[in-house]
């Protein structure tokens, strides 16, 4: 049994006592009959249903390098996470939900995308039903951990495209999305930058501006977000003059982001199968492994793909 974001906070919650006191006699049931009410009995079922728990816990966990999107709370439904590098993604309601399986049941199966373009796209593992704590059930989409083997990762979070809206969507949601677009980046740019975590050092950990801050970014804040990213500098939340001494092993080189986009981009013009709209790149590296000398292990990642659709004509 699975469950999702918003069981796991309700119930820590509501239970914290029992959890945190383990097999305290006080939450078993005693036994009457022997005369001794003070002494408990041992449940099975509530042993099981303990043990199962805490297993539970342990497996699903809320990302801590999320940096966009909705997050998994006690009023909301959110990603997930587990031990074995997989990400718990609930799906859309209303058609978003189905189309973006849609789309990774294609894209698997699709023996005309190349390798060397799979790379940019996180493994598809299905779709999984997980009980929330009102007990019914929700499906979520199951993919790659896309952090699951980095130590301190630093992260962009960018929705592409001057249109965040499908071919299909309705008035009322285009009318939505003109809004924000207009109001960020989008329309002046062609992109917004939806968050990011900028990792500093073991004992200060990450900058992490508020989504609201990220989002108001004018056009010399976004550059200003592109040179923080790459700044050695421990100062950087509050520095307005980035040093960008990440910038060339980060950006550039035949490894770099640069030289994946441009590998990534040169398939987008070629290839006639989707029409891909309100996507999200991702854009990760290591900075403490370069600030030792190391790799910065430089990666980019298109995500969320609920707007995209096949393209018929073809």
């Amino acid at each position: 049994m699975m469950y999702d974001g918003l069981e796991v906070q309700n119930y820590i919650t509501t239970n914290k006592k029992n959890i945190t006191c383990g097999f305290n006699n006080q939450h078993f049931p005693h036994n009457s009959s022997s005369g001794n009410s003070n002494q408990p009995t041992f449940s099975l079922d509530l042993f099981i249903f303990r043990t199962s728990f805490i297993q539970i816990l342990k497996m699903l966990k809320i990302p801590s390098h999320q940096v966009a999107g909705h997050h998994a709370s006690s009023a909301t439904r959110g990603p997930l996470i587990d031990d074995s590098g997989r990400f718990y993604k609930p799906l859309q309601g209303d058609e978003r939900g189905s189309a973006e399986v849609t789309f990774y049941d294609q894209f698997t199966s699709n023996t005309q995308i190349p390798d060397h373009i799979r790379k940019f796209f996180p493994i598809y593992y299905g779709t999984k039903v997980m009980q929330a704590s009102d007990g019914s059930e929700h499906p979520h989409i199951v993919l790659e951990d896309l952090t699951t083997h980095r130590e301190n990762p630093t992260i962009m979070d960018i929705k592409i495209g001057s249109r965040t809206w499908g071919p299909d969507a309705s008035n009322a949601y285009i009318e939505k999305c003109m809004k924000r677009d207009r109001e960020t980046t989008t329309v002046k740019l062609g992109f917004r930058i939806s968050g990011l975590q900028i990792y500093i050092n073991e004992g200060v950990g990450y900058y992490k501006p508020t989504r609201d801050l990220v989002l108001k970014s004018s056009v010399d804040d976004v550059r200003l977000f592109f040179k923080k990213f790459v700044s050695s500098d421990p100062n950087v939340e509050s520095g307005m003059g980035p040093d960008r001494d990440l910038a060339s092993v980060v950006y550039g080189g035949p490894n770099g982001i640069l030289a994946q986009l441009l590998e990534l981009k040169a398939w987008f013009e070629d290839q006639t199968i989707y029409h891909f709209s309100a996507c999200s790149l991702l854009f990760m590296f290591e900075k403490g492994l370069v600030l030792e000398g190391g790799s910065p292990n430089a990666q980019v990642k298109i995500i969320d793909f609920a707007h995209v659709t096949e393209d018929v004509t073809v």
